[in-house]
């Protein structure tokens, strides 16, 4: 077995910065694989973190490294960094970044709110706000996927699930942008931050009046019940509830925005695959969860090491950083069968698009049903889908992977089923 302390490396070519080169950034599927087959537990000198890419291993870091990576309050303040305070009081209070019996707490609250029942009854909701925003572009015979339908469906349903007015969704869906960023990127932007900050404090503000509003007249939705859940006698604080609103309106459209556009692409990129689609939307399911797979919203996530432990032969030290790729794992042949091919219904599909473990989304079946509906509307009522000779933008958030507009043309729509 090949142990040794930490690899020190000083190829550049391996290391995560690389996905600031926007060629890079448009196709990091290379990158990856090099990753994989060279080096799948790399130390990545410039990142000064353990950069993750065969499936097995991402999997043990998801399971077993600690998720309370972010610096609390206290800590910032200790660094000079009292700017930053804000960001810190809200991400020390998510799910996200908890383990252990906080972690079990604040998800069971979550789930408390988030039941199976009150995902099945957006079903027609979901289906009545994908058609609405088809009929506003039907008549044009051509759309940005995203602006037009990615973007504004799973903000109008996380603003519904949510219980605040679908009329804020163009603002909840600009905040989770700049909180998006917060999260992703390797970078450190000055200009990114304050805007960030901004936001942060704006959206704190904005659940603070909700929940207010909340109190003296009750709105069904995911805000009130994370108020008033209770599991074994404990509820959550309002400094949580706001918090974990901030994580689920985050999480509840980033991800799947970028479901839908990444996923139309690869479909626009493979016509046949479209027309098998389009003719046979029994194998939705299985195509949705086929690209997860293969063009995963969420690339990769950070870890700590909680204690020594090793990984595919290397000795990962206490508090060592570290990236879990999961999009490389989703491509890994040792895992998959010809994994850099897309087969819209691969039965053996155990991706990580959903992350793995504790920490695994409790949003993914409304992922999923959002995705199922976006795709079976598209495809109905927009027929002779194409993509528009236009070049192609990648946000430059490089965790949550998504484009910055997809421009389509298509035939007369057809109407509503």
């Amino acid at each position: 077995m090949n142990i040794h302390p930490r690899a020190r490396s000083d190829d550049a070519a391996l290391s995560l910065y690389q996905l600031l080169d926007p060629q890079v950034l448009a196709d990091p599927y290379p990158l990856y694989r090099t990753l994989r087959e060279r080096d799948p537990v790399h130390w990545d000198p410039f990142l000064h973190a353990w950069v993750v890419t065969a499936y097995a291993e991402v999997q043990t870091v998801l399971q077993k490294c600690s998720a309370e990576r972010t610096p609390t309050p206290e800590q910032l303040e200790g660094m000079g960094l009292h700017a930053l305070t804000p960001i810190a009081q809200v991400l020390v209070r998510q799910m996200l970044f908890k383990d252990g019996d906080a972690h079990v707490r604040l998800r069971g609250l979550c789930l408390a709110a988030f039941t199976p029942k009150r995902v099945a009854a957006m079903r027609q909701q979901v289906q009545d706000i994908a058609d609405g925003l088809i009929d506003k572009v039907a008549g044009k015979g051509r759309m940005d996927v995203i602006a037009d339908f990615a973007s504004p469906l799973p903000a109008i349903v996380t603003a519904g699930l949510l219980g605040v007015p679908a009329a804020d969704w163009e603002q909840l869906k600009s905040w989770s942008t700049d909180f998006a960023e917060v999260l992703g990127n390797l970078q450190h932007n000055p200009d990114r931050a304050e805007r960030s900050l901004s936001s942060i404090e704006e959206m704190t503000a904005y659940f603070r009046a909700a929940l207010r509003d909340q109190q003296s007249s009750p709105r069904e939705g995911l805000l009130h019940a994370l108020a008033t859940a209770e599991v074994d006698g404990a509820r959550l604080s309002e400094e949580e509830v706001v918090a974990n609103a901030i994580l689920i309106m985050t999480g509840g459209q980033e991800t799947t925005t970028n479901l839908i556009g990444n996923g139309l692409l690869t479909l626009l990129r493979r016509p046949d695959q479209l027309a098998r689609l389009r003719d046979c939307p029994a194998i939705m399911p299985t195509a949705i969860e086929e690209l997860l797979r293969f063009e995963s919203p969420t690339q990769h996530t950070a870890r700590m090491v909680s204690e020594d432990m090793l990984i595919g032969g290397k000795l990962l030290r206490k508090r060592d950083a570290v990236m879990a790729v999961m999009a490389a794992a989703n491509r890994d042949p040792a895992r998959f069968h010809d994994p850099d091919e897309l087969d819209l219904t691969r039965a053996d599909n155990k991706h990580l698009a959903f992350s793995w473990a504790a920490h695994f989304c409790f949003g993914a079946p409304l992922a999923r049903m959002e995705g199922q509906i976006a795709f079976t509307t598209l495809l109905r009522r927009l027929p002779d889908l194409a993509l528009a000779p236009e070049p192609l933008h990648w946000r430059e958030n490089l965790a949550l992977r998504g484009l910055k507009a997809l421009h389509v043309s298509f035939g007369p729509a057809l109407p509503a089923a």
